[in-house]
């Protein structure tokens, strides 16, 4: 039986590789997820493993060649001889012997050759589930299960980080934690795999017994002999280069041990900031020592990948966008009044409270009918012109910002809008949100009002043209027929991309929600 070996999916908006490195030739034997090659798009490095045990047989795609996703790499043909590693295959005679001995006496090789050949053998591999259609790497941040203890279906192993939300990942079957092959901290592609789980619990037991065998290179890595045989990644060979340093003194954290280019980066990072003793003068540091006194007052802690995303694409957003901010204030007076009045019966009819936030989102939505460009997005040298409404509403989580988005607003209810943001909010702070429900919003509600904010001005969430900053209710005096009354009053402020939106129609979207919402009417008249 033939299986055959083809290009993984690379990315939403990858659509070829290069193929780098063969690590494996033609003839030679594989086990399942044995790592057969690797490919280089032009943002990633992808490793392609075994899909199957057997012998290399055909390799279709050399080295240097442009593939595209799904193409045909190589084939394997599965055999009896497809479960031996390449180690024993060097000395077949020698090991044959062996086995006959193992077999009779050793249950854990016997466990480890069953699990390895009998068709889902004892264990299950536990694989990165799908992080979204444009989320090709995660980041391991907790597991709260460790090797050897029990878990039970579906039981919550690890949690997952990625540039958006964080995903958990639960136990694909019951049995005991075998293997724990991404450690907290490690970088994982959409296709890695993460642990292994035992049903017979006998694993741990075999893995420790057997990883001498099952991983020299990474075992031996430590001592230099060990690698002669472990094939670093292309770009870090490259990246060793430029930067004149060797590989012995980089820690491999790739399969078997392998260098890769991050590798690289930190070695490089760490040799610049050690103190060099050849140096007569200090080493300039980027900041001023620090006294040991206070050095201990102070905590250092690596940004999460959702904030290095949230400070990523803002300064984007800043860099690429031209924002400009214009203000109003509105009169909250009719919107609470209406409130009070129907709060009870709304609450008793729809099972949801009527809160403030649908009555700006209606408003916004009338607003952005008027003035569509508001509601457009720039694509290149075209305007995008929406016929629709996707209204993001910014929510403050423990783990950062983020906005989910509420498809269709303008064709929903008030009672519609108020379950879909109280859902969205929920699911945002218990980080369940996925990565569809954060794509694809026309225009962002953001309200700094909960916590406070008096006046700000939000930035632009790319690649959307208009951003409203709601802020927090004060009373102040007005003069309302020639008299000075007091009336909760909010702030109001629009940030536009100045490149699609006019100063003309920036203020008259903001007047267009000013008057909607000092009279609610206007909403039910579509005025």
């Amino acid at each position: 039986m033939t299986t055959e070996v083809r290009v993984p999916t690379l990315g939403e908006s990858v659509t070829e590789a290069t193929v780098a490195t063969w690590f494996k030739k033609p003839g030679d034997a594989v086990a399942v997820d044995e790592m057969l090659c690797e490919l280089e798009t032009d943002k990633v490095t992808v490793e392609v493993p075994s899909p199957s045990a057997g012998t290399l047989g055909e390799i279709v795609a050399a080295e240097g060649e442009t593939v595209g996703v799904d193409a045909l790499l190589a084939t394997i043909a599965e055999g009896g001889e497809a479960s031996e590693t390449p180690s024993a295959s060097a000395k077949k005679t020698e090991q044959d012997a062996e086995y006959v001995e193992e077999v009779k006496g050793s249950p854990d090789t016997r466990s480890k050759e069953a699990s390895k050949d009998a068709p889902g053998g004892d264990s299950v591999d536990v694989m990165v589930p799908t992080l979204g259609e444009s989320v090709s790497e995660a980041t391991v941040s907790t597991w709260f299960k460790a090797v050897g203890d029990s878990v039970e279906q579906d039981e919550m192993l690890c949690e997952l980080e990625t540039d958006k939300v964080s995903v958990e990942v639960p136990a694909p079957s019951a049995g005991v934690l075998a293997e724990i092959t991404a450690p907290e901290g490690t970088t994982v592609d959409a296709s890695a795999k993460l642990g292994v789980i035992s049903s017979s619990g006998a694993a741990p037991a075999a893995k420790s017994d057997d990883s001498g065998s099952d991983a020299p290179a990474a075992a031996e890595a430590p001592k230099g002999s060990g690698r002669s045989d472990v094939e670093d990644a292309p770009s870090a060979k490259k990246a060793m280069a430029e930067a004149g340093i060797s590989a012995d003194k980089v820690t491999g954290t790739g399969r078997d041990g392998r260098i890769m280019k991050d590798d690289v980066a930190k070695a490089v990072a760490a040799a610049a900031s050690a103190p060099d003793a050849s140096k007569s003068g200090p080493a300039p540091t980027p900041r001023a020592p620090v006294p040991a006194e206070d050095a201990s007052r102070e905590e250092r802690v690596k940004m999460t990948r959702l904030r290095q995303t949230i400070a990523r694409r803002l300064k984007d957003a800043q860099n690429t966008a031209a924002i400009l901010t214009t203000y109003n204030e509105v009169d909250m007076t009719e919107v609470m009044a209406l409130r009070n009045e129907y709060k009870d019966l709304f609450e008793k009819k729809h099972g949801v409270r009527l809160g403030f936030m649908s009555f700006f989102t209606k408003a916004c939505c009338h607003a952005l009918k008027e003035v569509p460009e508001v509601n457009a997005e720039i694509d290149g040298t075209d305007i995008v012109y929406k016929n629709f409404v996707h209204m993001g509403i910014a929510a403050g989580t423990p783990q950062g910002l983020v906005v989910p988005v509420i498809r269709d607003a303008d064709s929903m209810s008030f009672a519609e809008i108020e379950k879909a943001i109280n859902e969205k909010g929920k699911r945002a702070r218990d980080g369940k949100l996925s990565m569809a429900e954060m794509q694809g919003g026309t225009f962002t509600i953001s309200n700094g009002g909960v916590y406070g904010s008096l006046m700000s001005s939000p930035i632009l969430n790319p690649p959307q043209s208009g951003i409203l900053g709601m802020h927090k209710i004060q009373e102040r005096p007005m003069v309302i027929g020639g008299e000075i009354k007091i009336r909760p009053m909010m702030y109001l402020a629009l940030s536009y991309d100045h490149r699609i939106v006019d100063g003309k129609g920036a203020v008259t979207f903001l007047v267009r929600v000013k008057e909607a919402l000092e009279d609610p009417r206007r909403l039910l008249m579509d005025l």
